[in-house]
C-alpha cells in the first residue's frame, strides 16, 4: 500500500531529506502536497515537476501566482497561499501522514489542522510541541492520530521506549552535540559572529536551528518536547553532552539497564523511521561500522554557558503558556543576532528577561497557544529596542 504525503517546509533541510527517502521507496511513498514558507520558488518548481502533487502551498501568498506561472499549466497543480494554504496541504484528502519540517511557531496552526483531521504527523516542528504540547498530544489521543518525531533524539528515545513498559522508565537522557562553542573560552564569547555561530560541527542544518545548536536552546526545547511526546515528567529527562553525535538519545529503565539508539549522523534515518512505523524499512543510505568508532565521548552539560536548559525547565516549571513565550523570545533573538543587532550572549540576556516578566497561564486552545507566542514576541521587540549592541 502506496502512503500518500504532505511535505510541510519541502525546500529545507528535513524537506530534502524526506524526498530522499520518497525517491528511496518508489513503491511505498507519494508526495500529494508540497508547502514552503519563504520565497525561494524554483526549489519548489523543481520538486513539483519531479514528484507530480496534487497541491502546492506557499506562507506567502503574493508568491502563490508567481509559483502558478512557473508551473507547467499542464501538470494540473493547485497552487495556493497564505496560512490557509497551508492548512489546506496539510489537511487534503488524500494525504495520509504530514511531515511537519516548517521552521519556527508558523507550522504549528497547520499541524495542530492536519491533528484535527486525523492525520498522521512527522514532526521535525519542535516548535509547535513547545508552544502547544498539551493541545497536540490532547487532539492526537481524541482523533486517532500519531504524532511521530523526526528530531534524531526523539526518534530515537521512541525507538528505546519500544523495549519496555513506560511503568518501568526511570530516565531519559538526551544527547548533544555541544554545538562550535563546547570548548571555547567564555570570555570571547561577545566576539562571536553568525558566521561563526552557523558552522555546526556534526550536523547540516538551516540558520535557525544552528543558531539553537550554538546556545543549546535545541536541547531546552527538545526537553519540552520529549515531555509531551513521552509523558515524562521533566525532572526525569535529562541532557548529557555527545560531541561525535552518534547515540542519538538513551532510556535508563529501574532495573539500572539502559538502551541506546546508534547511528550515522544523517536525518533520512529517522524521517524514514518516522516514515515507516511501525514498520522497518532496508535501504541503500549510509550505515554505521561500529569497529570504525574508536571511542564515545560524553561529558556533563555546562550550565553555566549554556543557561538555555535550564531555562526550557523553568518555562515548563512555571505553566502552560511560558514554553510558548520562550520560543517567541528566543526566536527574536535569534533573528537579531543573525541580523547583527544583538551579541551572541544577548540572545540568552533576552530570552531569561522576557520570561521574567511572563505570568504563566493555561493555554485553553490554539488561539490562546497563537496568542502568547505574539505577546512573546512583542517583549521581545521591546527589550531590543532598549538593548541593541
Amino acid at each position: 500500500m502506496i502512503q500518500r504525503l504532505a511535505i510541510l517546509g519541502a525546500t529545507g533541510s528535513i524537506g530534502t531529506s524526506t524526498v530522499q527517502v520518497v525517491r528511496q521507496h518508489p513503491e511505498r511513498l507519494r508526495v500529494t502536497a508540497l508547502a514552503a514558507s519563504g520565497r525561494r520558488l524554483e526549489p519548489l518548481v523543481e520538486l513539483s515537476r519531479e514528484l507530480r502533487p496534487a497541491i502546492v502551498a506557499v506562507f506567502d501568498a503574493a508568491a502563490a501566482a508567481e509559483l502558478k506561472s512557473m508551473l507547467p499549466a499542464a501538470a494540473d497543480i493547485e497552487v495556493v497561499g497564505g496560512e490557509e494554504g497551508l492548512i489546506a496541504a496539510a489537511t487534503h484528502p488524500d494525504v495520509d501522514r504530514v511531515v511537519a519540517a516548517m521552521v519556527g511557531a508558523r507550522g504549528l496552526a497547520p499541524v495542530h489542522a492536519a491533528l484535527a483531521a486525523g492525520k498522521d504527523v512527522a514532526l521535525a516542528n519542535k516548535e509547535s510541541l513547545v508552544v502547544a504540547g498539551r493541545l497536540l498530544t490532547r487532539l492526537a489521543r481524541q482523533r486517532g492520530a500519531e504524532i511521530l518525531p523526526i528530531d534524531s533524539e526523539h526518534a530515537a528515545l521512541h525507538q528505546a521506549l519500544r523495549a519496555g513498559k513506560a511503568s518501568e522508565v526511570k530516565r531519559l537522557v538526551l544527547t548533544a552535540s555541544g554545538g562550535p562553542f563546547r570548548t571555547r573560552a567564555a570570555g570571547t564569547w561577545n566576539e562571536i559572529s553568525p558566521q561563526e555561530a552557523l558552522r555546526h560541527p556534526t550536523w547540516s542544518m538551516g540558520a535557525k536551528i544552528s543558531i539553537d545548536s550554538a546556545t543549546m536552546m535545541n536541547k531546552g526545547l527538545e526537553l519540552i518536547e520529549a515531555s509531551h511526546l513521552f509523558s515524562v515528567a521533566p525532572q526525569a529527562i535529562d541532557v548529557v553532552v555527545h560531541p561525535q553525535s552518534i547515540v542519538h538519545s538513551l532510556v535508563e529503565f529501574c532495573d539500572g539497564s539502559w538502551l541506546a539508539q546508534l547511528a550515522v549522523n544523517d536525518m533520512v534515518l529517522p524521517i524514514q523511521y518516522a516514515l515507516a512505523f511501525p514498520d522497518r524499512w532496508p535501504n541503500e543510505f549510509p550505515a554505521l561500522e561500529p569497529a570504525a568508532l574508536g571511542s564515545l565521548d560524553f561529558e556533563p552539560v555546562a550550565h553555566d554557558r549554556f543557561p538555555s536548559i535550564a531555562l526550557a525547565r523553568q518555562a515548563l516549571a512555571m505553566g502552560e503558556s511560558a514554553p510558548a513565550v520562550l520560543n517567541a523570545a528566543n526566536e527574536r533573538a535569534v533573528m537579531a543576532f543573525l541580523n547583527g543587532a544583538i551579541r551572541f550572549p544577548q540572545i540568552f540576556e533576552l530570552v531569561a528577561d522576557v520570561l521574567e516578566g511572563h505570568w504563566a497561564e493555561e493555554v485553553s486552545d490554539l488561539d490562546a497557544a497563537l496568542g502568547w507566542d505574539r505577546w512573546g514576541r512583542r517583549r521581545a521587540e521591546e527589550w531590543l529596542a532598549g538593548n541593541r549592541r
